[in-house]
């Protein structure tokens, strides 16, 4: 789908979720994946919720969003990091 199919308008702020194992070594993998491709991301957009008991953690990081393109890779990259459980 390009950018003109798109039912986003370019730029817009998009939120990237994550879900990995609790611990500092998840968190910095997905922000390091998405910085990469966005790297204007304030450490202010990143947020993190643990689960009930404590044992994973959703990871969740608002970007502005320059192009679909830009979102594909970023949750390819998120797609193949072994600790990541799974990506919306």
């Amino acid at each position: 789908m390009s950018d003109e199919e798109s039912p986003l308008q370019f730029p817009c702020e998009f939120p990237i979720k994550a879900m990995g194992p609790a611990g500092e070594t998840f968190q910095a993998s997905v922000w390091a994946i998405v910085t990469s491709h966005a790297p204007e991301t304030s450490s202010q957009s990143f947020g993190v919720t643990p689960s009930r008991q404590g044992n994973y953690v959703s990871v969740t990081i608002t970007i502005t969003a320059t192009s679909r393109e830009q979102l594909d890779a970023i949750y390819a990259d998120l797609r193949d990091e072994p600790s990541v459980l799974a990506v919306l």
